[in-house]
């Protein structure tokens, strides 16, 4: 049951209704400091989009302001079309970066205790907790003390907390720091399972090439700044294709092609940038007379050279 209230069931929100998150306008002060500058973005129903920056972006601080930790200076977060109250918040499943459980408390009753506090019923509180924690790899240790784990397991108890009421949208920040390769991978299953269920996700993170492996969307940010909001695809689009020619020859073909730039060349062939009014197949030709062709390629740049490109 998704979103559960006193015992009340809630029915899902549709996909089909509009964003479900919507932040609009954001922005805030820190003193001297423009933490947020007119950030806006959205989050649909199952979609994971992945909040990507630089120490001091901003990731946080949006987060805090959705979760209504930072009331904001300007701009404002709705949910489903109408403004962000508490008892949509208590929909929420929120892992803030800096840890906020406790350390000499029993895992099981200490997720047991979040969810109970989200609305769950005491019985339906326990068998949730147990059930995520088993979930998450803790099944054998319920009855331990959180100081007893590692980081990388206290992480596991945080996110269990976060999920434990099955919640509407996830609010996740850095989820992925600490944790071993298994854990990253087992982690990525749970968001892109809940993310299948209906709910909304968005999480930060300093890993880009996870990032990019499980998010449908990616949003960039720099000093507050939203700079770059969409699809890997959408994201290439805004910088010049690159193509990697190599040609058996050492003579200079590439003089005279409207719309290309040599970025470099090395032992792998000649990368270029090609403008949109540049014509492939005049590289191809052009290439073509000056030897034999080893290699022809567009290279679709990962999120980690579009990041750089934009920041830079």
């Amino acid at each position: 049951m998704r979103g559960s209230q006193a015992g009340q069931e809630i029915a899902p929100p549709s996909a089909d209704s509009g964003p479900a998150l919507e932040v609009s306008g954001l922005t805030h002060r820190f003193g001297e400091v423009l933490a947020l500058d007119r950030l806006s973005f959205e989050v649909g129903a199952g979609e994971l989009v992945g909040l990507v920056g630089r120490n001091g972006a901003g990731k946080t601080t949006t987060m805090r302001a959705i979760m209504g930790i930072v009331r904001p200076d300007h701009g404002d977060v709705r949910w489903h079309g109408h403004a962000v109250g508490e008892a949509d918040r208590i929909r929420f499943g929120y892992m803030p970066e800096e840890r906020g459980l406790y350390a000499q408390m029993g895992l099981a009753e200490q997720v047991a205790y979040f969810a109970r506090l989200h609305g769950l019923q005491a019985d339906a509180a326990r068998r949730a907790a147990r059930s995520w924690l088993t979930r998450l790899g803790l099944g054998t240790r319920m009855d331990e003390k959180l100081v007893a784990l590692s980081h990388g397991n206290q992480q596991r108890v945080q996110l269990a907390v976060a999920l434990v009421h099955e919640p509407e949208l996830l609010v996740l920040d850095e989820p992925f720091s600490g944790l071993d390769p298994e854990a990253v991978d087992s982690l990525s299953d749970v968001l892109r399972e809940q993310a299948g269920a209906g709910t909304a996700i968005l999480f930060s993170s300093h890993q880009l090439e996870l990032v990019e492996r499980i998010c449908r969307r990616v949003v960039i940010l720099d000093a507050g700044r939203m700079l770059a909001a969409g699809t890997l695809r959408q994201l290439r689009e805004r910088f010049p294709a690159q193509l990697r020619v190599k040609v058996a020859a050492q003579a200079d073909w590439t003089s005279g092609l409207v719309g290309v730039r040599v970025v470099g060349s090395d032992e792998d062939g000649t990368l270029l940038e090609l403008d949109p009014s540049a014509d492939s197949q005049a590289v191809l030709s052009a290439a073509q007379s000056a030897g034999p062709v080893e290699h022809f390629a567009f290279e679709s740049g990962g999120l980690i050279d579009l990041y750089r490109q934009m920041v830079s």
